[in-house]
Formats: C-alpha cells, structure tokens, sequence
C-alpha cells in the first residue's frame, strides 16, 4: 500500500506552462505519474507534453477528474493557487513553489480548517509512492519500492537518506517532504497517524532541521500512540543560534527549536536518533532486518 498517492491518482500541474512547471510535468510522465491535465489562467486550450491546458483547476477536475494538484506557481500567486484547488475539491494539494510570503500562508492555513483536502508544502520536494505515482521534484530513480516511510523537512537530505534506504533494499511505502518554512500544510504528526494505519509500512524515518516545535510534537505524539519502530536525524546541530540555516524555518531564536533539545525529547520518546546521517539507512537495516 502507500499513503495519499497511488496510481490511481490523477494529477492536474498548476503553473504548468511556465519552465520550471513544464520540465517536472514531462518528469512526472516519464515516470508514470497520471497527469491529466495543467492550469494556467488564459492559456486554456493548449497543450504542455499532450497535457490538456485548462484556465481554472475547477475546469481541470471537472473535465478530467483530477483529485491531486501539483503547484509550480510563483511565490506572489501560489497561495491563491491553493486556494483555488482546494476550493475546486482537489483531494490532495503538492505546493513546490519556495518563498511564499508567511502573512500568505497563515491566510491559506486558516482556509484550510474546514476543508477536507491535505496540503504538503509549500518549499518542497513533494511525494512519491515508489512504483506508483510521482507528484513533485524528486529523482525517481533512487526510490525503490518497499516497507519504510519517511517524512522530511529537508529536501536535499531526503534524497540522500532514500539512496541509503534503497541500497540496503528496504525501499520504501511512501516518501514525503513537508517542507522547510515556518507555516505548512501537513506535519509529521499528520503524517505519522496515515504511517500507522498503513500495514504496508514496517518503520519510518523522521528528518528535521533546528527551529520551531514539530520535532518536540511528533515525540509526544510517538510516545502516546504510536507502535512502529522511528529512526531520526535532526540537521542544524552546530548551527548557531539566530542564523537561519537554509529554510526559513530552520533558525534558533529566543533559545527554542535548538537540535539538542529536539534530540533528547525524540530520544525520551523511544525514537532511535542518529547523529550522522550516513548512518541512517544501516540503523533502520538493524531494526527491521532485510526485506
């Protein structure tokens, strides 16, 4: 199984004429990913790789039935664009697009309250469902299909996490970047309860970075309801307080969101926290033995 994607997910790209939206779409189909469709306001009608073109993502979904968006609008125009396909009735919304204003996605998380769709991202790499459906920037190649999920705020880690995952042939369910900035969609907690009610993942590997709380709350959350095996890496432990490191999100300030105190509450929580990264793929390998 796999969680939020599968092959049966259709897919719509907004800002699919644009460069960055056109070079990801033709990657998503090379890899098998259903793309039906693209948005892009008054460009209805064309075609992007065969893609039909639609002028609204209500156009796309009602036309071709598309349940997931994948989002490569530019940052002043991204959150109406989440907006718009959440509105629309898309399931399941992939925001790509880094630098969105925080004022803008405190308006697009209020927005969110009460509706039903999932929103991963903004600034990430997206999901995969090795096998099965692609939606976002990832390289395809170095996901192989098996029984580890990993959810991660580190798009640039993630890949080399992944690589160590599939050259101990554990491969993986589902691989999702939440991302980096200070407002997201979905967190690892969100991630973490569809991980428990998926019987086709063994263990997970958490990634986080310094700054905010979600580490601390995904610990909490581990220690009171969740029972499958947790291996983690928290980036940013020599980073200096005040100084942002990467992503918008990753910076100490006001003494909390340091990478030692992320560290020992996982730790409090029975995750299994290794301080080098090359050494992840052989620490879920010793819990859950070769697939």
């Amino acid at each position: 199984m796999s969680i939020l994607v599968d092959e049966t997910s259709r897919v719509v790209v907004q800002g699919i004429t644009g460069r960055e939206g056109r070079f990801h779409t033709l990657q998503m189909l090379k890899y098998g990913t259903v793309v039906v469709g693209g948005v892009t306001p008054g460009k209805g009608g064309q075609q992007v790789e065969k893609v039909p073109v639609f002028n609204t993502a209500y156009e796309a979904l009602n036309r071709e039935g598309a349940n997931v968006s994948c989002i490569f609008v530019p940052p002043p125009f991204a959150a109406d664009a989440i907006m718009e396909a959440v509105s629309a009735g898309i399931e399941l919304v992939v925001c790509i697009t880094e630098g969105i204003p925080t004022i803008d996605m405190a308006k697009v998380n209020s927005f969110l309250k009460d509706k039903g769709s999932v929103l991963i991202g903004p600034n990430c790499p997206g999901i995969i469902s090795p096998g099965k459906s692609k939606v976002g920037i990832m390289p395809g190649a170095i996901h192989s299909q098996g029984h580890i999920g990993v959810i991660s705020r580190s798009g640039t880690l993630t890949y080399e996490v992944v690589d160590q995952l599939s050259k101990a042939g554990l491969g993986l369910s589902t691989c999702i970047g939440i991302g980096g900035d200070p407002i997201i969609g979905s967190t690892f907690i969100d991630h973490l309860k569809r991980f428990k009610n998926d019987p086709d993942t063994e263990a997970v590997v958490l990634i986080g970075e310094i700054g905010g709380t979600a580490e601390e709350e995904a610990a909490q959350y581990i220690k009171k309801e969740f029972d499958k095996p947790v291996v983690a890496f928290v980036a940013g432990q020599t980073a200096p307080p005040g100084r942002r490191m990467g992503h918008a999100g990753a910076i100490i300030a006001r003494g909390k969101g340091k990478a030692e105190d992320k560290i020992r509450t996982l730790e409090d929580a029975g995750v299994i926290v290794t301080l080098s990264l090359p050494k992840i793929g052989k620490t879920v390998l010793e819990i859950v033995g070769p697939a």
